[in-house]
């Protein structure tokens, strides 16, 4: 069947006539039909039940469920397609029963929905998306809601991460050929270290300590003492041997529990770092977390928190990250984080947006999930092959185009006369790199 013919022709003339609005991308249906552009991506719908998918979800987890099932495939570059069909939606969703020509065009649209498939009972979700049940954000379903996002073996993120293991943004200090990711987030684990002042000795916490990359830098570089907390058991087990590997265990210490347990620890310590966990802990818990954060330093004390943020309208991760990915997850705007910390007690030293360096990082982690495609798909299921390729994409556009951001929050607790114990004269010595020539705590430090 040709071009503008069919299924494909079809749906392609409604977009025009409904919506004033050409399809974007090339669009190809079971029936042979095609139609849109043919020389870029194009959006493939495999059965009718790609549309009862799309009908029973409109917008972003139609999409993603049919996606991740197999029913809709997209060939060509696929965060181009991505952005195109999203895009699309967005277009057709604003402009919606307000256009002027879904009335006149019922008859249409309910033939074309019965040669769709679109008539049906409507399929049932994925059996990967998360069904957590309970409250949100008590200790049992936050380490459910842990487990669906990191326990699924350290094996698999092995394979999309660097030899670091560091899933957060890196800093990207070189377009040099020869630079890495994992020299991007090496640099990023010394500039946390740099600016929270380690030194050989200082008593260092992180709060959600992941694979244990902070810890065990801020230990063999900078000489610290560290304690890790994770609420992962596969992370757990994987930073307990790494640490017996590299002769840590006298110097890191890593404890397998929530970060709310750690109210008890009666040591103060002379850093605290949490890296992207508060997106974790959910609105109402906030204060609690921050509270625990400067609960544990010593006065004059620095806290370093690497976190993600988005706008008023949208302050979760989205419905296909919360469904697949993160559950329960909640971004809140920049200056809610900060006044959060003022509220418990912090004097915010320095704020820094590493945005730009996010798009950079998710697309090295893209890279390495295209190139290790057919183990990935073999070892973990097509699957999960395709709802991290889709999870990479959507995350990469969103940090690129500003609806997302990530911030690097430098804070202290302050003495009870005030003092920060910030130098007031700059150690060169001690600069502390900031990219883009962003303004860093070497204003002060």
């Amino acid at each position: 069947m040709t071009k503008g013919q069919g299924i494909s022709g079809r749906v392609a003339a409604l977009s025009r006539s409904l919506f004033d609005t050409e399809l974007p991308f090339g669009l190809r249906v079971w029936d042979g039909s095609c139609a849109g552009p043919q020389d870029g991506p194009v959006l493939v719908l495999r059965t009718p039940r790609a549309v009862r998918h799309l009908l029973r979800s409109p917008g972003e987890m139609g999409l993603s469920r049919a996606y991740v099932t197999g029913e809709i495939d997209i060939e060509g570059d696929f965060r181009q397609a991505l952005r195109e069909a999203l895009d699309y939606v967005r277009t057709v969703r604003r402009k919606g029963l307000r256009s002027p020509g879904v009335l006149p065009s019922l008859p249409s649209l309910l033939a074309l929905g019965i040669r769709l498939g679109a008539v049906g009972l409507p399929p049932k979700p994925p059996t990967e998306e998360a069904g957590l049940t309970g409250r949100a954000h008590t200790p049992l379903r936050d380490r459910a809601a842990i487990a669906h996002h990191y326990d699924l073996g350290n094996e698999f993120y092995r394979t999309i991460l660097d030899e670091t293991m560091s899933y957060s943004c890196g800093l990207w200090t070189s377009d040099a050929p020869a630079y890495r990711p994992a020299d991007a987030q090496r640099d990023k684990l010394d500039l946390i270290c740099r600016k929270l002042d380690l030194r050989p000795g200082a008593r260092l916490l992180d709060v959600g300590c992941g694979w244990g990359a902070l810890v065990m830098h801020a230990a063999e570089r900078h000489g610290a003492r560290a304690t890790g907390i994770t609420n992962s058991s596969r992370q757990h087990e994987y930073i307990t041997t790494r640490l017996a590997e590299r002769g840590l265990t006298d110097q890191v210490e890593v404890r397998l529990q929530d970060y709310r347990q750690s109210t008890g620890d009666s040591r103060a310590y002379d850093a605290v770092s949490s890296v992207e966990m508060g997106e974790h802990v959910g609105a109402e818990n906030y204060p609690e977390y921050c509270a625990l954060l400067h609960r544990s330093l010593r006065p004059g004390g620095r806290l370093f928190l690497q976190q993600m943020s988005r706008g008023r309208a949208r302050p979760g991760g989205g419905a296909f990250i919360e469904s697949y990915i993160a559950p329960d997850m909640t971004m809140r705007p920049l200056p809610a984080t900060l006044a959060h910390l003022e509220r418990a007690g912090f004097e915010i030293r320095d704020v820094q947006s590493v945005r730009e360096h996010y798009v950079r990082t998710i697309d090295a982690w893209s890279e390495r999930l295209e190139a290790s495609w057919a183990e990935i798909v073999h070892r973990f299921g097509a699957r999960r092959a395709r709802i991290w390729r889709l999870y990479l994409a959507g995350a990469s556009l969103a940090f690129e185009g500003n609806r997302m951001s990530v911030h690097q929050i430098l804070a202290v607790r302050t003495r009870s006369d005030g003092g920060s114990g910030f130098p007031s004269v700059v150690d060169r010595s001690r600069v502390s790199w900031a990219p883009s020539g962003a303004v860093g705590p070497e204003a002060d430090a």
